[in-house]
């Protein structure tokens, strides 16, 4: 692809005024660790909350949907549909305790939640495993789409790709902090749903496919385009819609869907003004996350079918890229070779927003972790606010250098997808109780986290070191979860529970909810002190998880409907959506407790 030199220039305008965002708030960065990682907790709803999604909102997102769409059809989303639950519980229920608690990484908050060394070997070992290792995973991950769409729209080798695409980002991010990439996380995603939608437009009506009409009826579609899996095909039933919804919503840890809540949403609650704030945030961020954005790309993946049958055609489409590479994920970046001379300069500079602001938002995460949870923590206590700042600043760029090198090893979105979902499979029940169940404690989850990741690297290699017969995935991810959990609660109950003082300070800090904490609210009742006053928060919060989820459900789909023609049930269900979320504005609380 030939890019004129009107894309070029607006590529270059995207980069320069990213720089300029991180170099204006590079000052007030630098003041001080709780700037630099937490914007001085100073930061609206509205402009956490497009953060939040734009940080979903990889370069990689499309590649991943195209691949589910390609391979299973739209209804093959639900993998990924099913973590709206987790969403929605973190919305209602735990945005308010995570902004409650005023720790600075959700890391920090199994020294205030667990006791003795077991709480600070937890907090340490697992800032490494999630902020290094997870976290680079996923950046990992992010970066290969960079790799597929360099090679597909610049022709550029991997590695060239990695470095145009990693240097402004290292240096915006290590300048401007948590602020500057919440900033500029705002104007990439603007960017990058102009360009998506616009995308998505072009492509539906060239030639070729000959319109929306045309592509929904056209033959290598039409089996693809159901919004429910078909209940006559138990594998698919089975595999991507009844696991999701019963099982892997709450069993399994994923960044941007941890249940219980953490990782950088927790990050952005965290630095939220106050409770409600932080509420406002995370709903946002779920809608715009599961009802708004991935229609464009479920269209473009569709026509993609079009375009690009096969892998045969994609591979004779792009000759000069590894075999390895071509899979169905490289549908999408393959589509953009048809968009017309200067709008493809602003689509290709929107996914190098999509890339920009996860990246980001990834290396402070990780870097806070680093910093706050290893360095300050065990290494350094007496460390001064530059020496931490100078600290982050050097982890990002670790980071960055280590992901990079992870990417190049890997071959397509869906499998790095699976490996994650695997490693975290049966933990996040651990993270729910926790902060309803006063027995849950240090060892339980440092069980769960060395279980689940054993029995994940036993699926992934021990069907050819013992000869056994490979599990299905859905199988497989139920096993996962029923030995993890099983393992965990062993451990929970044969080990020495969390000290009372501590358990009675953090009660009083976060005020949990729920039978989970009678026996500590009694030790407080017998000793005189004086317990918080139950507002009905929790049973308030709980009918709105419930109504906020079937209210994006709806939307989700009607504007599906909307968009296959079907006017009446389309307008029906966004319907239904508006009184959902009239019903929770009117039930959310008026102020923050």
């Amino acid at each position: 692809m030939t890019l004129t030199p009107l894309d070029w220039a607006i590529i270059a305008a995207f980069f320069i005024g990213s720089l300029a965002i991180g170099l204006a708030v590079s000052k007030r960065a630098g003041s001080s660790a709780a700037e630099y990682f937490l914007s001085g907790r100073s930061m609206p709803w509205w402009l956490l909350g497009v953060s939040m999604v734009a940080t979903t909102f990889a370069i990689d997102t499309p590649n991943l949907v195209t691949d589910i769409v390609r391979q299973n059809g739209i209804a093959g989303n639900w993998v990924w549909w099913a973590f709206l639950l987790t969403g929605m519980l973190t919305t209602f229920v735990y945005a308010r305790l995570w902004r409650r608690s005023g720790v600075t990484t959700d890391l920090e908050f199994y020294e205030l939640r667990y006791s003795g060394k077991p709480a600070a070997f937890l907090r340490g070992f697992r800032a490494i495993y999630l902020g290094v290792f997870f976290n680079v995973m996923i950046m990992a991950n992010v970066c290969l789409a960079a790799i597929k769409l360099g090679g597909v729209v610049l022709g550029l080798s991997p590695a060239e790709t990695l470095i145009i695409a990693s240097v402004i980002t290292v240096v915006y991010s290590s300048l401007g902090g948590l602020r500057g990439v919440i900033i500029t996380d705002f104007v990439q995603f603007i960017l990058a749903m102009i360009g998506s939608v616009w995308a998505a437009s072009l492509l539906v009506n060239h030639p070729d496919v000959g319109g929306l009409t045309a592509l929904l009826s056209h033959p290598n579609v039409s089996d693809k385009l159901d919004l429910l899996p078909d209940f006559n095909d138990p594998a698919m039933l089975v595999g991507v819609f009844i696991v999701p919804l019963a099982v892997q919503w709450w069993s399994v840890w994923y960044p941007g869907a941890e249940p219980g809540g953490g990782g950088y949403v927790a990050q952005r609650m965290l630095s939220a003004k106050d409770e409600r704030h932080a509420v406002g945030a995370t709903l946002f961020f779920n809608l715009a996350h599961y009802a708004l954005r991935p229609w464009p790309w479920i269209l473009v993946a569709l026509a993609s079918l079009v375009m690009y049958p096969n892998l045969d055609t994609l591979q004779a489409a792009f000759p000069h890229l590894p075999a390895n590479l071509v899979r169905d994920d490289l549908a999408y970046p393959a589509m953009l070779a048809f968009l017309p001379a200067g709008v493809i300069g602003l689509v290709i500079a929107s996914l190098i927003a999509a890339f920009m602001s996860t990246i980001s938002t990834h290396l402070n995460w990780g870097a806070s972790y680093v910093v706050n949870d290893v360095y300050q923590r065990f290494w350094k206590p007496d460390a001064i606010e530059a020496e931490l700042v100078r600290a982050g600043r050097l982890t990002t760029l670790a980071l960055m250098v280590l992901a990079a090198l992870v990417a190049l090893a890997l071959e397509n979105a869906l499998q790095a997808f699976n490996i994650l979902l695997s490693i975290g499979a049966g933990t996040g029940l651990i993270f729910i109780l926790r902060w309803f169940w006063w027995r849950i404690n240090a060892a339980t989850e440092i069980a769960g986290m060395i279980v689940s990741f054993l029995v994940a690297v036993f699926f992934e290699f021990g069907y050819d070191y013992f000869g056994f017969t490979p599990l299905s995935g859905p199988v497989q991810l139920v096993t996962s979860v029923g030995v993890t959990t099983v393992l965990w609660l062993l451990v929970t109950f044969v080990t020495k529970p969390t000290d009372d003082a501590t358990l009675q300070r953090f009660y009083q800090l976060i005020h949990p909810s729920g039978p989970g904490w009678t026996r500590v609210r009694q030790q407080l009742t017998d000793a005189g002190s004086a317990l918080p006053t139950s507002d009905g928060a929790l049973p308030r919060s709980l009918l709105n998880f419930v109504i906020g989820t079937f209210a994006v459900y709806f939307a989700l789909f009607g504007f599906g409907s909307l968009l296959y023609g079907r006017t009446g049930s389309g307008l029906a269900l966004v319907a239904g959506a508006i009184v959902g979320a009239v019903l929770i504005l009117r039930n959310l609380p008026a102020r923050s407790s």
